[in-house]
């Protein structure tokens, strides 16, 4: 392939022109919101996912250059040439947000064993293989801003989330780390560990036992993905010599 990346002639006023992010789970729910939100701010944007038709459909509402890449993250193959064809047509990556994540409700005496090895690809080796492929360019350049969206359920274990939640953990644990590890490098790290945000992922669970025991709603406003999307502008609008580790948000009525 021997397309050189373009530069950006369209929005240019943000504090994020000139930049190229990669968004995974860019398809809908928190993915999406980040992917508008980054847009906005004048990001080049590869939004990534597996369904290649929501993704064009997230795409149609962005003013700026971005790139569809259909992207299964549990493929090491698939999520390298992602970003390979990231930097070839907009650039490269300054910033990693890995929102691809699924989440069951489930009792672990229920032995639901494909939904806990569905957890573990997606939620863990995704993030392992999202953060490798874009890892050695930005040590090599001196910066990058890598975010993984955690969850609150990383800090704290919820009945009926066990293996969610230990997904999550992982999450954090990578993400530490990784910063750690890379202190000094020029590297951000950062996770953003939501509440109870309306999306689809309520949806996947097939555990009816569970989903009656732990996740009826509460009649509590949760939040919108917008907020998660704003919280991630947070942390990418401090200077380069402050790094915001961590941000846990949720509802105002559902505290833990």
């Amino acid at each position: 392939m021997r397309l050189l990346y373009r530069e950006r002639t369209g929005v240019a006023d943000g504090y994020l022109s000139g930049k190229v992010a990669v968004v995974t789970g860019a398809s809908s729910g928190i993915g999406a919101a980040v992917t508008r939100a980054l847009d906005l701010e004048g990001a080049s944007v590869a939004l990534a996912a597996r369904r290649e038709e929501a993704l064009r459909e997230v795409r149609a509402t962005l003013d700026g250059e971005s790139l569809v890449v259909a992207t299964d993250v549990t493929d090491r193959t698939q999520v390298r040439e992602l970003v390979q064809r990231t930097e070839a047509e907009l650039g490269p990556v300054d910033i990693l947000v890995n929102c691809a994540g699924v989440m069951y409700y489930t009792l672990m005496k229920n032995l639901r064993e494909d939904e806990w090895e569905r957890t573990v690809e997606v939620n863990c080796k995704g993030a392992i293989y999202c953060v490798g492929a874009v890892l050695p360019g930005m040590l090599e350049r001196g910066r990058g801003h890598i975010i993984n969206i955690s969850s609150d359920a990383g800090r704290t274990v919820y009945p009926g989330l066990a293996i969610y939640s230990a997904s999550k953990f992982f999450v954090e644990a990578l993400s530490q780390g990784l910063r750690l590890e890379t202190a000094g490098t020029g590297l951000k790290v950062t996770t953003i560990q939501p509440g109870n945000v309306a999306t689809g992922l309520l949806g996947l669970s097939g555990d009816a036992e569970a989903l009656k025991l732990y996740g009826e709603p509460t009649g509590a406003k949760v939040l919108d993905p917008e907020d998660v999307a704003a919280s991630v502008g947070h942390a990418l609008k401090q200077p380069a010599h402050a790094a915001v580790n961590e941000i846990r948000i949720e509802p105002r009525d559902e505290p833990s």
